[in-house]
């Protein structure tokens, strides 16, 4: 049976549209029906939303939400739980949820609004400790760096780690989680004041790439054994680079391609250093494996959460209505870290 709803929860809500796609502009304060929770859903009062990369593409009509999905933006939020939909207690999750819990919870879109509705499976406590607008940047970041560092990568305590990008909101959860995992740590970042947030938050050396040539910098600090591990959003020319420092055996994670999807490489390195070339996507998963991503992260990674050891960097909230000038933010990549709307 679903949970009575909190009964302060309006028929209609504040949310964020793409009018049309386009620009920063294009995202436009609008009036929905707030949703109702399908079978195995909760209804989050939403008090902050995480802005990512993928909403940007999305709204420039790159990025098209799955089948099924709210065309809204927006893929985490943290908040409060309004209500539960029916047969809640049948799907796999990690909480005994009931109304006014706090939660943070991964979507696969509808995050810029007032009410969002997420799958159980998919919702996790907000870390105690922590604030709403902390909470929300957790799970985009967290889920993904999780899966394809330490699952897909299988990076194991003293092997060395490269991001590239570690200045970004992957970037800077993937550097703090390797270095409490016990890897030896270094990144990519453009410019002074992002390479030092990046070896402030764990990093040996962080290669500032407009005037270095990491495969040179990192290639003498590694020596002749090489990386284990990379985590690319880069793509295009980096992809030759990557497979020239990987170590034996290394693996490099793609999770993005920020320089262009199409490369040509060196089949005979691949060969030769027996390398491990993967990649994925989060918002495209079924349910149940977002779900079981989340239960891998709520036993790994809340306990160091909500002991401090690593936490979600906030670069600037904004308003919900203030979500073109988030995007303008980010499409600037002039931020460090994540970027919040409040609601």
């Amino acid at each position: 049976m679903a949970e009575t709803p909190n009964k302060t929860v309006p028929k209609t809500m504040t949310a964020i549209e793409i009018k049309q796609f386009g620009g920063p502009e294009q995202l436009v304060p609008a009036t929905r029906p707030v949703p109702v929770p399908g079978s195995g859903e909760m209804l989050i009062k939403v008090a902050a939303a995480g802005v990512n990369r993928p909403d940007v593409l999305q709204r420039q009509g790159n990025y098209a939400p799955p089948s099924g999905a709210s065309d809204l933006p927006g893929l985490e939020v943290a908040g409060v739980v309004a209500a539960l939909g029916p047969d809640v207690s049948t799907w796999k999750g990690v909480s005994n949820w009931k109304v006014g819990d706090r939660a943070t919870a991964l979507l696969a879109g509808g995050g810029y609004a007032e009410y969002a509705t997420a799958p159980i499976p998919q919702c996790l406590p907000a870390p105690r400790g922590l604030g709403m607008i902390e909470a929300a940047a957790i799970p985009e970041t967290f889920f993904t760096v999780w899966t394809n560092v330490f699952e897909r990568g299988q990076l194991k305590p003293g092997e060395s780690f490269l991001v590239h990008g570690g200045s970004s909101g992957i970037g800077t959860v993937a550097i703090q989680l390797a270095k409490v995992w016990g890897a030896r740590v270094f990144a990519t970042a453009s410019g002074n004041a992002k390479c030092k947030a990046c070896e402030d938050l764990g990093a040996e050396r962080c290669v500032d790439y407009r005037s270095e040539d990491f495969t040179k910098v990192i290639g003498e600090l590694v020596g002749e054994k090489g990386v284990d591990v990379i985590l690319d959003m880069i793509g295009g020319d980096y992809t030759a680079k990557n497979i020239q420092l990987l170590a034996m055996e290394g693996r490099s994670v793609q999770i993005a391609t920020l320089r262009g999807a199409k490369v040509e490489i060196n089949l005979a390195q691949v060969m030769m250093k027996r390398l491990t070339l993967t990649g994925s996507t989060l918002r495209s998963r079924s349910v149940e494996q977002k779900g079981a991503v989340a239960r891998e992260v709520y036993r790994n990674v809340w306990p160091w959460l909500e002991e401090g050891k690593v936490k979600p960097v906030i670069y600037k909230a904004f308003t919900l209505k203030e979500a073109a000038d988030a995007h303008r933010l980010m499409e600037s990549s002039n931020h460090i870290g994540k970027i919040v709307l409040t609601v």
